[in-house]
């Protein structure tokens, strides 16, 4: 089983993976099958099925479609650009994606949100057509955005596709217990083997620049989250809280001995910031979805900003590592919430965050196991139950929880030895399991839970 730490964290927009950067993608892939394709197709129209309807319109799935079908990427994202083509195909009822010439494309009548049950194959289901001259469908192709960003058309993941087809790699571990078999075998960590495995596929300078990147984007979006107020749009009207919280902490340095627990409000802010800008529509990185985007990058800024020894130059060993925990979960159960709620992707968040900073703190990989285990745990049976389907509230603070909840769970890890009685394996199949019982209302759909509860308007 390979994941590339590449596929794990992917530089997007908000303010869902699944529900935004998904969508976007399916559009993209298909413009290019139709690009494939004998005939010239003369028309769009697109449908959504199952939560990405429910809460497509707070999670700006309509937006992603409308632009995706505009040849719009999520990768280089122009927000200036998008606003000024979303009102012109308003206008003008046409999307004209490169080599396919000028297609009839209504959002407003050839957009449709089906409320009824979902597509068999996902929660996050949405079908693609072309029409002919008459209107009339002459291609279909059914997508499903199964998290993070990942997406699979109806017949790969019947057939599955979820899977890396490439050469082996040399550490092709598919759990948690192969990968401490094959760490102690070789004598390396788990940085290591990750790093040989992404070798087996890319250049090291192209791993190296790419691991760079993949920081500066974070640590940029966590600085834009610090210096930006104001209200989120959605009509939620929450207020950012993230540069406010960052000046007042801030403020306080130069006065007495804070209580220690105030270090639990400079994680938060990280992680807030992150997710503000997020739930803006901002530049993030899934990690591994853009609900649960601000876990990781909190982490590492909590590391680099307050621990005595922290260095950069060892980001990379901890988003190898974070991106090999991350990876065996989404194998062996989900990153996604609306499969198995918020256990999935905050859940996931935190054990990748604990794992990464259990290692740059020298843990061994027994002690990076049970760093991401102890996390992963106490996120088990968190549900989804977005606020009028914006990923605000709770999603914002549970971000910063989870930052602190990883924080801990590698402080934990390293007083011990590396045994314990839960193992890794265990909590991601419990994960699954529990997701699999969940309610479908807490499962990303704003039918249940907040989502009833707290006033939406």
């Amino acid at each position: 089983m390979f994941l590339s730490v590449f596929d794990m964290f992917k530089v997007g927009v908000g303010p869902s993976s699944s529900h935004t950067i998904g969508p976007m993608v399916a559009a993209a892939r298909f413009l290019d099958h139709l690009r494939a394709q004998p005939f010239q197709v003369a028309g769009l129209k697109a449908s959504l099925h199952g939560s990405l309807a429910f809460t497509g319109v707070g999670h700006a799935t309509d937006r992603a479609v409308i632009l995706g079908l505009a040849g719009f990427r999520a990768d280089d994202y122009d927000a200036d650009k998008a606003e000024a083509e979303l009102v012109r195909i308003k206008s003008d009822k046409t999307v004209a994606p490169d080599g396919l010439g000028t297609l009839r494309f209504d959002p407003s009548a050839d957009l449709l949100f089906d409320y009824g049950p979902p597509l068999a194959g996902h929660a996050n289901g949405l079908k693609l057509h072309g029409t002919d001259a008459q209107g009339d469908t002459i291609i279909t192709v059914t997508y499903y955005s199964i998290g993070g960003g990942f997406v699979l058309t109806e017949a790969e993941l019947a057939a599955g596709k979820d899977t890396d087809e490439g050469a082996p790699v040399p550490y092709p571990f598919k759990t948690a217990s192969e990968m401490l078999v094959m760490a102690k075998s070789a004598d390396l960590t788990i940085a290591d083997m990750k790093r040989a495995n992404e070798l087996s596929r890319r250049k090291a300078l192209e791993i190296d620049t790419g691991l760079t990147r993949i920081w500066e984007v974070m640590n940029d979006c966590i600085d834009r989250g610090l210096t930006t107020d104001g209200i989120l749009p959605g009509g939620l009207k929450v207020r950012r809280r993230a540069k406010g919280i960052h000046d007042a902490l801030i403020a306080e340095r130069g006065m007495n001995q804070p209580a220690p627990h105030t270090i639990n409000d400079w994680m938060s802010t990280y992680a807030m910031a992150v997710n503000e800008e997020n739930a803006a529509g901002g530049q993030v990185v899934t990690a591994p979805t853009n609900g649960a985007a601000g876990v990781v990058p909190a982490t590492i800024r909590y590391w680099l900003d307050h621990v005595p020894g922290a260095s950069v130059a060892r980001v990379p060993d901890f988003l190898l590592t974070a991106a090999a925990i991350g990876g065996l979960i989404k194998f062996n159960a989900s990153i996604s919430g609306a499969e198995c709620g918020c256990q999935a992707e905050v859940g996931t968040a935190a054990a990748m965050a604990a794992a990464g900073l259990c290692a740059v703190m020298g843990g061994t990989p027994e002690q990076i196991e049970n760093a991401a285990e102890i996390a992963l745990e106490h996120h088990l049976g968190m549900t989804c139950d977005p606020v009028k389907g914006l990923v605000q509230v709770p999603c914002i603070e549970r971000n910063g929880l989870g930052c602190i909840k990883a924080v801990s769970a590698a402080s934990l890890a390293l007083r011990g030895d590396g045994q314990h009685l839960v193992h890794l394996d265990v909590a991601i199949e419990t994960m699954r399991q529990t997701g699999m019982d969940m309610s479908e209302k807490y499962k990303e759909t704003a039918l249940g839970g907040l989502a009833v509860n707290v006033p939406n308007c």
